[in-house]
């Protein structure tokens, strides 16, 4: 098998050219992950809600209003952070992801299988620690794995 950094070609991460700071998002993936933590912990269900309508402000590009989006830039304000810039597409595809997993994770939960919420909700812990912690945007190789597929 290949190794993954040689499947993970930088053309195919999708692209649309507006800078973002990649700070911030770490901070809002910081946000993602503590929510889904809280979640995994508490089992209320309302926190998948509030990060289903997080990721879908985002994925729709009104991260104006995401309340994570909102908190990680009130962040780099008051905090000396520099901007780093990072290109916008990879993130939204990042949050459509995001929208699927927390639908997904919701009905799930609402028709009576939390083990597999409880199971979707441990690949957001994932997928937000590798962004916050490692600037490692899983959403990036979700999206490369997708046009390797579709070209076989």
């Amino acid at each position: 098998m290949k190794d993954i950094k040689t499947m993970i070609i930088p053309d195919q991460c999708p692209a649309d050219f507006i800078k973002i700071n990649e700070n911030q998002v770490r901070f809002t993936a910081a946000g993602v992950l503590i929510s889904s933590l809280l979640y995994l912990l508490t089992g209320y269900w309302w926190i998948i809600l509030f990060l289903l309508v997080d990721f879908t402000f985002r994925a729709v590009n009104q991260g104006k209003i995401s309340p994570l989006n909102l908190l990680s830039g009130l962040i780099v304000k008051i905090f000396p952070i520099n901007y780093k810039p990072t290109d916008r597409a990879p993130k939204r595809f990042a949050a459509k992801i995001g929208v699927v997993l927390t639908f997904i994770a919701l009905g799930l939960l609402w028709a009576g299988f939390s083990n597999l919420t409880f199971s979707l909700i441990i690949i957001l812990v994932l997928f937000s620690a590798l962004e916050s912690v490692f600037a490692f945007c899983a959403g990036c190789l979700v999206y490369s794995l997708i046009k390797k597929i579709s070209r076989q």
